[in-house]
């Protein structure tokens, strides 16, 4: 089975929940449509367990983004040295990401030893900006947030980075006729559907604002149905 899951946002015990109500396993593919740091408790616990899931296919978030351009600005270990370094813009970056809840990330990041740093930095590093599937007779592109400036001549390898992870799709509109848009990054907490899946015009909404007091979604590309897990 193919699925899908957005927006765990550190929520380490329901994400693996959400992986044992499903029974996932070796013969299944997960994949995690970003924003898994951040604002809960043990986004590096996350982070670590999909490193070591091969089945499992990360998608980068604006979360994600920010703590490697913060991180690695700042380095490893921050000294008089690194500090000098900083211009406005790094302490500026570093402010806001702090304040969007990057506090957990960084304080599970400083826990960690030098090699098991770099091994993670190295694995964000690797995060897709989209991926392609096709499951139970439809296609699928699954991406963060949405396609900014969309056209339907221009191809998905060009779109930015910031096009792809800082703004929500417009679900009033079809991108695609024929192919489904799977996204997270807005909680369905503000739609009309608050912490169910949101399914219109082609767009399924899958960030149910877990880490807000909401629920975890895994979607089932192969069958178009979810399973909820609840906030512990």
């Amino acid at each position: 089975m193919y699925y899908a899951m957005s927006d765990i946002h550190g929520c380490y015990e329901e994400y693996i929940r959400a992986l044992n109500t499903v029974h996932f396993s070796s013969r299944d593919s997960l994949f995690v449509l970003g924003d898994i740091v951040d604002r809960g408790p043990q986004p590096i616990r996350v982070l670590q367990d999909m490193m070591y899931r091969d089945n499992v296919y990360p998608i980068l978030g604006n979360h994600e983004f920010s703590m490697m351009t913060v991180v690695r600005r700042l380095g490893v270990e921050i000294t008089d040295a690194s500090i000098a370094t900083l211009t406005g813009e790094d302490l500026e970056s570093a402010r806001l990401w702090l304040n969007d809840g990057g506090m957990t990330s960084l304080k599970g990041f400083l826990a960690l030893s030098e090699d098991e740093r770099e091994g993670l930095l190295e694995y964000l590093g690797e995060f897709a900006l989209y991926e392609e599937a096709e499951a139970g007779g439809r296609e699928y592109v699954l991406l963060h947030a949405g396609l900014d400036n969309f056209s339907p001549e221009r191809d998905l390898d060009s779109y930015s980075v910031d096009e792809m992870i800082f703004h929500a799709p417009d679900y009033d509109r079809v991108y695609f006729p024929d192919r489904y848009l799977v996204s997270g990054h807005r909680p369905t907490l503000a739609e009309k559907t608050p912490g169910r899946v949101l399914e219109k015009n082609n767009h399924i909404a899958i960030d149910c604002g877990c880490v807000f007091g909401g629920r975890l979604a895994v979607y089932c590309l192969d069958t178009g149905k979810t399973v909820y897990i609840d906030k512990i």
